[in-house]
């Protein structure tokens, strides 16, 4: 019978040994080369991570100003509508994601009372699984997406806020509203690096019952993922394509190609509306 020696204690057990990729770690946010002390992680890094899951708990759970959000929004000049979802609570929400991709009958009613003549863009608001997200990054990435808009002579309703909303809302909202095209910024599910990721679903045609396969999606949006700008710049060539071939699988994201995304990475501001 083989006996394993035992090694004895550390010589100094509080002495964290770095680990080698200590360099690389320097350019992400990812959990590599955290280094241990002992054979357990240091001290810092489960603190860093007991932190980072209660911001993601923070963002999931905490409620979304729809006030203060609708007055920031209302003082850049938009119209804005608040709605909710037929979730009746947040606890309903993470239970039942069926109740957040319809309106409530009440919002509903209110969004088809407005008569609405139709648009060509609607944007719809919703706090999703970040409210954090929401209301950090829905505003700024309006403000930068607005200007192509304007320039491509596209019109665009009022702001939808919706509350314990998921992403196929949106569908319900732009069909009642008559748009061409709805745009819900959402907040997406936080990571244990990324609480307030905002998420951006394009779908034509919107109505009741569209397929995910029918949209198209831009992630993480923040300063800290895809920045205003850049965000901004793929989301108009993505409604200007799909006003040509409809949005989808088979719609493909060519903005990277043009002269302009170029320009936005350099860091010089483009003015006009990519091809």
């Amino acid at each position: 019978m083989s006996v394993i020696p035992f090694p004895g204690p550390a010589a100094n057990p509080d002495t964290i040994t770095e680990d080698s990729w200590q360099a690389l770690g320097q350019h992400t946010v990812a959990r590599i080369a955290l280094g241990r002390a002992g054979a357990s992680l240091p001290t810092r890094e489960t603190l860093r991570f007991a932190l980072a899951h209660a911001q993601a708990r923070d963002a999931v759970h905490t409620p979304l100003d729809g006030d203060a959000l609708a007055a920031t929004l209302q003082q850049a000049g938009h119209s804005v509508l608040q709605v909710q979802s037929a979730a009746a609570n947040r606890a309903q929400y993470l239970q039942r994601p069926d109740l957040g991709r319809r309106l409530h009958t009440g919002s509903r009613a209110h969004l088809l009372a407005q008569q609405a003549a139709g648009c060509d863009v609607l944007f719809v608001v919703g706090d999703g699984l970040s409210s954090l997200a929401t209301a950090s990054h829905a505003a700024p990435l309006l403000a930068a997406t607005l200007p192509y808009l304007a320039e491509a002579g596209l019109s665009v309703g009022p702001v939808v806020i919706a509350s314990q909303a998921r992403v196929a809302l949106a569908d319900e909202a732009g069909e009642c509203l008559r748009a061409r095209l709805v745009v819900m910024l959402i907040g997406e599910r936080p990571g244990l690096s990324s609480p307030d990721s905002l998420g951006v679903y394009l779908t034509s045609a919107p109505k009741v019952g569209r397929m995910d396969s029918e949209r198209n999606c831009i992630s993480n949006v923040r300063p800290a993922g895809l920045p205003y700008p850049l965000a901004a710049f793929k989301l108009a060539w993505l409604l200007r394509a799909a006003l040509q071939q409809g949005s989808g699988v088979a719609l493909k994201d060519g903005s990277a190609a043009e002269p302009g995304w170029a320009a936005l990475l350099a860091g010089t501001r483009t003015s006009t509306l990519p091809a």
